[in-house]
């Protein structure tokens, strides 16, 4: 009898088809390598093309140019009736922008009768120099009489002329700053008193319809006040529905609801908790429009959902041997938790809070829908005073029709951009320097 073989497959193919098989899964992988590169790469790209154009024009904001001129505060200007004994108010309606114009006009050796360079030169200062004189006035009358070196803004098409911003090669009637104004400031650059210097105004000025007394001081007291109000209350609201949530409620389908809602609102957009706050804060409560406080309490709804779903992440990670322990040695449920468990998953609630801050730092529409766009000029000194935000500062400056104003948003977006970046790094490195590996 025959012995039938059933294998038909010659010996020495077997390893062949193995080996094809290896190459094409080998092949596979460093095709997905390299998508995976690419992918990174394209994402890289984009970034830094961003990155550069926010620099490229908004770097310069950190520096202003100013004159520094010998103003005579003339008592002929100031006070020509020398009433300022008996009315005060005298020193506040004085004709201010007089002063610098003269003294600017003597600097450059202008007639005085020259009515059409007096009138180019108008545009020159900034209009600032009012309200910057008046102050030192008032806070020494002294000063009448007297001359003194003040350094006076630019205006804000000399201060981009000045920094090359305009194309001086065009044609006058094509561009804000008329040839003589050019050539009065290649004068002043050349004797030493028109230079540029960093720019402080731009961190402690309020809002202002001139570029160059525009500044984000309003703005960031605003932001500093809302992220206080998050602080103090989506902490310890989130982490006190976090334990109870994952240590002490009993798992049926009302805590599935409430975890499922939880984790939707996580994902809701950032406008939904606008409008919510804008009927509930504003409408019902009657807060005060474009306040801190109104700012602060929408934000804390919407960062409550990010630091619960951390926060219980991170008593998750604490080993059941650490709650067996802590209660077989005789430890209460509230002692196991607060004792043990709460100061091991620390570092993962902390990481979390300083995620949730960051992104409710970086909200602009819902603070849009509770009026925090408003234009605020003076410095807010407690959260139910009006202020804004840095986002809404952004929005508001993208909105301008000034040149100098992108320059400004430009600025302001690498100063969100540094705290933003600064948040997130202590986070990873909280995390990594007190993180546990069980």
């Amino acid at each position: 009898m025959t012995d039938v073989s059933f294998d038909t497959m010659p010996a020495a193919a077997a390893p062949v088809r193995r080996d094809i098989g290896l190459k094409a899964r080998y092949r596979a992988e460093r095709r997905f390598r390299i998508y995976g590169l690419m992918a990174i790469s394209v994402g890289l790209v984009f970034l830094a093309i961003m990155l550069a154009s926010i620099v490229l024009k908004g770097h310069t904001a950190f520096w202003q140019t100013s004159v520094t001129l010998p103003i005579t505060f003339d008592e002929k200007v100031i006070d020509p009736q020398g009433e300022r004994a008996t009315d005060a108010n005298v020193l506040i309606k004085a004709n201010y922008p007089k002063l610098a114009e003269n003294a600017l006009i003597a600097k450059l050796g202008i007639d005085p009768q020259d009515k059409a360079a007096v009138r180019k030169l108008k545009g020159f200062l900034s209009e600032s120099s009012r309200v910057q004189l008046r102050n030192i006035v008032i806070a020494d009358p002294a000063v009448i009489g007297t001359t003194r070196d003040v350094d006076i803004l630019a205006s804000a098409n000399i201060d981009s002329a000045f920094k090359g911003q305009i194309d001086l090669g065009v044609d006058e009637a094509r561009r804000k700053v008329s040839d003589q104004q050019v050539s009065w400031m290649n004068q002043l650059k050349a004797d030493g008193v028109m230079a540029e210097h960093f720019n402080t105004g731009l961190f402690t000025f309020g809002a202002s319809s001139r570029p160059e007394t525009s500044g984000m001081g309003v703005a960031i007291i605003g932001s500093f006040f809302m992220m206080a109000i998050v602080l103090l209350l989506a902490l310890p609201i989130g982490v006190a529905a976090s334990i109870y949530l994952e240590e002490f409620a009993r798992k049926n389908r009302f805590t599935d609801l409430i975890e499922v809602n939880i984790n939707n609102l996580a994902a809701v957009p950032s406008i939904v908790f606008g409008l919510l706050g804008l009927a509930v804060f504003v409408n019902f409560l009657g807060m005060p429009r474009s306040a801190s406080i109104v700012g602060g309490l929408v934000l804390t709804l919407m960062t409550l959902p990010t630091i619960i779903i951390a926060t219980r992440a991170a008593l998750a990670a604490v080993p059941p041997s650490i709650r067996a322990a802590a209660l077989g040695l005789g430890a209460s449920r509230m002692q196991m938790v607060f004792h043990h468990i709460l100061p091991l998953a620390a570092p993962g609630i902390l990481t979390g809070t300083i995620i949730g801050l960051a992104r409710a730092l970086g909200e602009t529409a819902p603070l849009l829908l509770i009026g925090m766009v408003a234009f605020v000029a003076d410095y807010p000194a407690t959260p139910f005073d009006p202020a804004t935000a840095l986002p809404v500062q952004i929005y508001m400056w993208a909105n301008e029709a000034e040149r100098a104003f992108v320059e400004r948003m430009s600025g302001a977006i690498i100063i969100l951009l540094v705290f933003l970046m600064a948040m997130n790094i202590t986070a990873i490195v909280l995390r990594r320097r007190f993180e546990r590996r069980w």
